[in-house]
């Protein structure tokens, strides 16, 4: 069984590969940009080291100022507007993708929700995993 993932765009032109096993964790994030970011209660999201994931195609991207004071720079396909990942300046080694833009996301596991105090009564955290109020602390 092969450890490689695909992943990508509605419309394809843009994909990428990462091996899951590189993969660091996996969470809900209920913070209200990754709200208004993909028109739901939460972005289910994979941290992956950066050097582990191959892009192909051109992602365009709009940066926030998030309310802890990071910087993230949100990348989606130009063409028909997909979510694809995410990249924090405060730690350029990290990639964030968005679990629903993978080919197959069964495998993926949950490990903790982030900001639970932002969470919609409409799709409130799962009670069976950790959850933070805000930002996990880093450290």
């Amino acid at each position: 069984m092969t450890s490689t993932v695909t992943g990508g765009c509605l419309c394809g032109d843009v994909t990428y590969t990462f091996d899951r096993d590189k993969v660091i964790s996996g969470h809900h994030c209920h913070c209200t940009d990754c709200q208004r970011s993909t028109g739901s209660g939460k972005a289910t999201i994979l941290f992956v080291p950066s050097d582990a994931i191959d892009m192909k195609g051109e992602l365009k991207t709009y940066t926030v100022t998030g309310t802890a004071g990071s910087h993230v720079t949100r990348g989606f396909c130009g063409k028909c507007g997909s979510p694809l990942v995410s990249f924090i300046e405060e730690n350029p080694g990290l990639t964030i993708v968005k679990a629903g833009s993978l080919a197959d996301s069964s495998w993926v596991s949950i490990a903790s929700s982030f900001w639970a105090d932002s969470a919609q009564p409409w799709s409130p955290v799962d009670p069976t995993c950790d959850s933070v109020p805000q930002n996990p602390a880093m450290g």
